[in-house]
């Protein structure tokens, strides 16, 4: 998943938000220097991205990007994923996605003496540009698609990933609304198991 649903999927629990946007960028022995919290929330990321990897709806979606975009469908599905969160967050959850993209901001900014190397030059970018709010528009999307295949190494065409959704918007939806409902189950569960386990240490 993108960093907007990995945002939401930190149940308003600053640490786990903290470890939830580092996962990516955190290897082996580097865990032992986070708080028990920013720990918890960079394995609940890795659980997330396994369950996204491997469920059965996001596959079928990504079969169908396959033949353009190749192994980039999976990276084009995570952000289509966050257009469809930011367009219809008012199902997900009762404060404005203005405020909550703020309020994101700052809890991690607070934390910025944990922040991984590779991190602190794309959350100075993310926030500048307010990337979770500007997922939830064909604009915002198509910004960050183009971005992402600058700095790829082949020639991936997701700066063109974006008329791909508008073709099958409705179909995309469709699965992102079946899918979303079983990660946040997921989700929250996992979550509950991992802080259960860390407390019984």
């Amino acid at each position: 998943m993108n960093y907007l649903a990995h945002a939401y999927l930190s149940f308003h629990q600053e640490e786990i938000l903290v470890g939830n946007f580092f996962g990516d960028f955190v290897k082996g022995k580097m865990m032992d220097q986070y708080p028990t919290g920013i720990r918890q929330g960079i394995l609940l990321h890795r659980e997330i991205d396994k369950f996204t990897d491997t469920h059965p709806l996001v596959r079928a979606g990504q079969t169908y990007l396959r033949p353009k975009f190749g192994h980039y469908s999976t990276v084009i599905t995570d952000i289509y994923f966050d257009y469809f969160l930011g367009r219809n967050w008012g199902r997900y959850s009762n404060q404005s996605l203005e405020i909550f993209t703020k309020e994101v901001y700052e809890q991690i900014s607070r934390h910025e003496n944990y922040f991984p190397e590779r991190f602190g030059n794309l959350f100075y970018w993310m926030k500048k540009d307010n990337w979770l709010l500007n997922y939830s528009s064909i604009e915002g999307i198509q910004r960050s698609l183009t971005g992402l295949s600058k700095r790829t190494r082949f020639d991936s065409k997701m700066e063109q990933a974006h008329l791909a959704l508008l073709e099958k918007e409705a179909e995309f939806e469709l699965i992102f609304f079946a899918f979303f409902e079983d990660l946040k189950t997921f989700a929250k569960q996992k979550l509950d198991e991992i802080q259960q386990t860390n407390d019984s240490d």
